[in-house]
């Protein structure tokens, strides 16, 4: 069993729902995100619940990019090891391409991938020295294809996360070091709250717990939840982008 489980942007949406399903099975946790309050308030909500867990937090900007290396190593520390490293922290927000919002569309693309990088880098800089672990990168279903509108660059810093996860498991593969990537369909958090009408779309509890799930199993890579998103997957990948182009 991983027992050190350490999620970034763990104050809320995928990531604090991820750290409570952890906590009902047992294991400890590093958590770290910007928000402090709410990562003392989500603390003292899960060992009140599971009062044999240790539950470490950190304040965190995945932007800083020496502070990742220096919160995963103090995690480390203080739980001994670190069994599985979940790299959860994102950004959502983003426009069309050549609409005037450079500045966010780039905020998007250093967090979701240079920033995603950094913290790869820190996990697996730790699992070498243990000679183990399972690094664990939150993907997307937007990944599968060039995505339009608002998404585009999402899309785009969520394909390179996967593609890095790939190379990372592929330099990896005759070490104990598991490697997963996973990609979420339509779960409710605070990225998309404003998105009223969505198709398949999963509460974050029901959402969280088939995360977990699947993340548990070590897959290589997993759509969650399994049923449509597999199916949508392949249909994402093989649709003319036309056709794709209607789902953003």
């Amino acid at each position: 069993m991983r027992k050190n489980i350490l999620i970034t942007g763990a104050s809320s949406g995928l990531g604090r729902g991820m750290a409570r399903e952890f906590a009902a099975r047992g294991c400890n946790l590093a958590l770290c995100a910007r928000r402090t309050e709410r990562l003392e308030e989500l603390k003292a909500e899960l060992t009140a619940a599971h009062p044999n867990i240790h539950v470490a937090i950190r304040a965190l900007d995945v932007m800083d990019y020496d502070q990742v290396f220096d919160v995963f190593k103090s995690f480390r520390d203080e739980l001994g090891t670190l069994d599985r490293v979940i790299v959860n922290a994102g950004m959502g927000k983003g426009a069309p391409i050549g609409t005037g919002y450079f500045y966010a569309n780039r905020q998007t693309a250093e967090t979701n991938f240079v920033a995603a990088l950094a913290q790869c880098e820190a996990a697996v800089e730790i699992f070498r020295e243990q000679n183990a672990g399972h690094l664990v990168t939150i993907s997307s279903m937007s990944a599968m294809r060039g995505m339009p509108r608002a998404l585009t660059v999402y899309a785009a810093t969520k394909a390179g996360l996967a593609t890095l996860t790939e190379g990372i498991r592929a330099e990896l593969m005759k070490t104990p070091i598991k490697v997963s990537t996973i990609f979420p369909g339509y779960i409710r958090s605070e990225i998309n709250e404003r998105v009223k009408k969505t198709p398949f779309m999963v509460d974050t509890e029901t959402g969280c717990r088939a995360l977990v799930a699947a993340i548990e199993r070590e897959p290589a890579t997993a759509c969650v939840p399994r049923w449509p998103w597999t199916a949508i997957g392949v249909l994402m990948r093989n649709l003319p982008l036309k056709t794709v182009a209607k789902m953003g």
